[in-house]
């Protein structure tokens, strides 16, 4: 029986803040949360999602989730633990009650596995640049240098918190970092496929049912670059949909131009999920050693 939810501020409750006095490096976490809660919170969600499918075509990666059996026995929950993990710290800070406890527990997984500090540092720089990539592409408006400061800024801490070391100091380091990690571990092996495969399913079931999953497939492989799709075993789209999913994004994009600005925060830690129908608690989320665990799993 799954325990009830925790108790928090009333975020609901929240008008946007007001980023214009806010400065990217002392307010970075305030300026990132109005951007994932109120001006662009499908888009940021989406870009994650396709951020943490980048890291699974490194075989170190994807070995290690194959190994741990978590992943591909329990997709959807380790979907929606990793995206709570995360959405606590972000909504409530990584000082806030509630967020230590996240990070804590985020901290606690990753510390049972000897994971190389390089894979680390890639995915950090995944949560960087896949979001400012894909609005760069399909955004409603373009990020500002404040708010693009504010996402290295608020990542860059948030990976001192975790322990990792050498994060570069400045944006374009970390973006040449991330390029070149990206040429020399993307490679295809078949751990990639098997949590690639799991992964792009779960995706798509929140749009399609499972009887259309064949024929959608392509429209996700349109939103792939050639390395990507090399690394997982993918085939290319066809080139009518290269060109026609990204053109329905960009028709998106100009349509929310005309709407009205959202005026109450979409909170991924309030979004229902059949995971947890009667809530959970922060200290519950993520994986635990089995009472037998003794030794930690060692990624290729």
């Amino acid at each position: 029986m799954n325990a009830p939810q925790q108790k928090s501020p009333d975020l609901g409750q929240l008008k946007r803040p007001d980023t214009s006095g806010l400065d990217p490096d002392k307010d970075a976490r305030m300026i990132v949360l109005a951007l994932a809660a109120w001006d662009f919170p499908w888009d940021i969600e989406k870009s994650l999602e396709f951020a943490l499918f980048r890291t699974y075509a490194v075989p170190s990666v994807s070995s290690l989730l194959v190994r741990t059996g978590e992943f591909e026995n329990r997709t959807r929950k380790r979907y929606d633990d990793t995206e709570l993990i995360l959405a606590e710290i972000g909504e409530h800070g990584a000082d806030h009650p509630r967020g230590a406890a996240a990070l804590k527990r985020m901290n606690e997984m990753h510390g049972r596995f000897r994971i190389p500090n390089e894979d680390m540092l890639y995915v950090l720089s995944t949560f960087v640049f896949e979001p400012m990539r894909w609005i760069e592409r399909f955004g409603w408006r373009q990020l500002s240098a404040k708010e693009i400061n504010a996402i290295f800024n608020y990542y860059r801490d948030l990976g001192a918190r975790m322990g990792i070391r050498n994060i570069p100091e400045d944006l374009a380091t970390f973006e040449t970092f991330n390029r070149n990690y990206e040429q020399k571990h993307f490679q295809y092996a078949e751990s990639n496929a098997r949590i690639g495969n799991k992964t792009l399913d779960l995706m798509l079931g929140f749009y399609f049912p499972r009887f259309l999953f064949r024929l959608a497939r392509p429209g996700a492989y349109a939103l792939m670059d050639q390395p990507l799709l090399s690394a997982m075993g993918f085939s290319a789209a066809p080139r009518w949909l290269q060109w026609t999913v990204p053109a329905a994004l960009r028709v998106r994009a100009g349509l929310l131009r005309l709407l009205p600005k959202r005026r109450r925060p979409h909170l991924l830690t309030r979004v229902r999920r059949p995971t947890y129908p009667n809530g959970y608690r922060v200290n519950e989320l993520g994986t635990f050693p089995p009472q037998t665990e003794t030794a930690n799993i060692k990624a290729d």
